[in-house]
């Protein structure tokens, strides 16, 4: 069964106003975005999309978070040259809809939903890209019970992971474009 979020469309806040009422982290946001670097060739696809006057962005984000901070001034990026309409909602003042799109039973962020003019989501993204999220799919499918005495120590290394696949330069940043490219292409 597909989800709709008409009735969320319209409630949630401009990216620019999310930015400007960052208590944390605000900074680092605004860098990463700087410092993103297009592929001419994926700058042009996304451009393309701009003809498309159905497609919604609609992003669950909170500013306190090291995966919003890190993906999404890469999505914002991405929405901006397709000319995708995008607005956020803070997850803490929304669970209802990120209650919707649970990551591995968990609220992870960013979630990043597509959505037609009807609010049916037509494709969705987040937390992480893949290569660096795969640490943390492996550690939920290897722990299943939260209350085995190593549970947070082998949490700690999927999280040292992460970290690591990020990296310390924006090579991580091509990757949620790919990512992202595929998804709407096929929508």
């Amino acid at each position: 069964m597909s989800k709709n979020i008409a009735h969320k469309l319209g409630q949630g806040i401009a990216p620019q106003d999310f930015i400007d009422g960052m208590t944390v982290n605000r900074d680092k946001l605004t860098n990463w975005y700087d410092r993103f670097v297009w592929d001419e060739d994926k700058k042009a696809a996304f451009q393309q999309l701009r003809n498309r006057r159905d497609l919604r962005c609609a992003i669950i984000a909170s500013d306190w978070c090291g995966d919003v901070v890190r993906n999404l001034p890469v999505v914002l990026r991405v929405v901006e040259e397709a000319g995708i309409p995008t607005e956020i909602f803070i997850m803490e003042k929304d669970l209802d809809l990120i209650d919707q799109f649970l990551t591995m039973g968990g609220r992870a962020i960013p979630k990043v939903l597509f959505t037609d003019q009807d609010g049916n989501v037509l494709a969705e993204w987040g937390p992480r890209p893949a290569y660096v999220q795969e640490p943390m799919v492996r550690f939920k499918q290897d722990n299943p019970d939260p209350k085995a005495p190593d549970y947070d120590e082998k949490k700690t290394a999927a999280y040292e992971e992460i970290l690591k696949r990020y990296g310390k330069g924006t090579d991580y940043q091509k990757l949620i474009v790919d990512e992202l490219y595929s998804l709407l292409s096929a929508v």
